[in-house]
C-alpha cells in the first residue's frame, strides 16, 4: 500500500474508534438511548446536513485541476438526486423522515455545539488550501458517515423503528463510503506531489471530530436539561411508530 494511503487509512480508524466512543454512540449501540435525544439528534443533524451541498461547493472552488472537480461532482449530484438511477434527493428523504418522526426544525433551536460544526466544517472547506477541506470533508465527516451511521440506526431500531423510516441513514451507510475514497484519493495524488499537504489534511479532519464530539455534547446537555425542566424520568422509552 502507498505510505500516503496508509497513513491516511490509519487516520481515519483512529478517528472513527475516537467518534464512535462517545457516550451518545455508545448508548445508540446498546440500546439505553432515549427517545427524547434521538429526536434532537435528528433536528440538529438536520441543520449541519442542509449545509452539506455547499460545503462541498466551496472546496471544489479550491481544487487545483478539473479532473479532481469532475470526481466530486458525482458526489454532488448523487445528493442532488441527479446520478442516473439514484433515488429522490437526500434532503427531501431526510425531510420525509423528520416529518415521520413528527420532528419540526422551525420549532427546535440550533445548539452551540451544531453551530460550532457548521463552522469549522465551512472554515476548511474555505480555506484556499484544499487540503484543508478535503481533510475535513473526508476524515472529518464522509469516512465517518457509515460507523456512525449505523450506530444512530441501532438506537432506532431499539425504540422500534423500522427500516423503512431510517431510509436515510441506511441509505448513507451504503454510499458514503464511496464517497470518502473518492475524496481520499484525490488527497493522495495531492500528497504524492506535496507530502507538507498531508498535515494540514490530517489537522483539519482532527478538528472536525472533536467539533464532532462538541455536537453529541450538546445533545446531551440539552436533553438533560429539558428533562430537568418538565420534570421527566432520565429514560425515555417511548417506541417510534414503525
Amino acid at each position: 500500500m502507498d505510505m500516503h494511503l496508509e497513513l491516511l487509512e490509519g487516520s481515519k480508524n483512529a478517528l472513527i474508534k475516537r467518534t464512535r466512543a462517545h457516550p451518545f454512540l455508545q448508548r445508540c449501540r446498546s440500546g439505553d438511548i432515549s427517545l427524547g435525544e434521538l429526536k434532537i439528534f435528528l433536528a440538529q443533524q438536520g441543520f449541519y446536513s442542509a449545509y452539506f451541498t455547499r460545503y462541498l461547493c466551496a472546496m471544489m472552488a479550491n481544487l487545483p485541476d478539473n479532473t479532481a472537480v469532475l470526481a466530486l461532482a458525482e458526489n454532488l449530484f448523487e445528493e442532488l438526486g441527479l446520478e442516473p438511477g439514484s433515488p429522490q434527493p437526500h434532503h427531501l428523504i431526510y425531510r420525509d423522515m423528520l416529518q415521520r418522526f413528527n420532528v419540526d426544525p422551525a420549532a427546535a433551536e440550533m445548539l452551540p455545539g451544531t453551530r460550532a460544526l457548521i463552522a469549522r466544517m465551512f472554515h476548511h472547506c474555505r480555506d484556499l488550501s484544499p487540503s484543508a477541506g478535503l481533510g475535513a470533508l473526508c476524515l472529518g465527516a464522509e469516512a465517518l458517515v457509515p460507523a456512525l451511521y449505523t450506530d444512530i440506526a441501532c438506537g432506532f431500531r431499539a425504540r422500534g423503528a423500522s427500516d423503512d423510516a431510517i431510509e436515510f441513514f441506511l441509505l448513507h451507510i451504503e454510499c458514503d463510503d464511496g464517497h470518502a475514497e473518492t475524496i481520499r484519493d484525490i488527497m493522495v495524488d495531492i500528497v504524492d506531489d506535496d507530502p507538507a499537504q498531508i498535515d494540514i489534511m490530517l489537522g483539519a479532519g482532527r478538528d472536525l471530530v472533536e467539533a464532532r464530539l462538541h455536537f453529541f455534547d450538546s445533545i446531551e446537555k440539552h436533553y438533560r436539561e429539558t428533562q430537568q425542566r418538565t420534570g421527566a424520568g432520565t429514560t425515555d422509552r417511548e417506541a417510534i411508530p414503525a
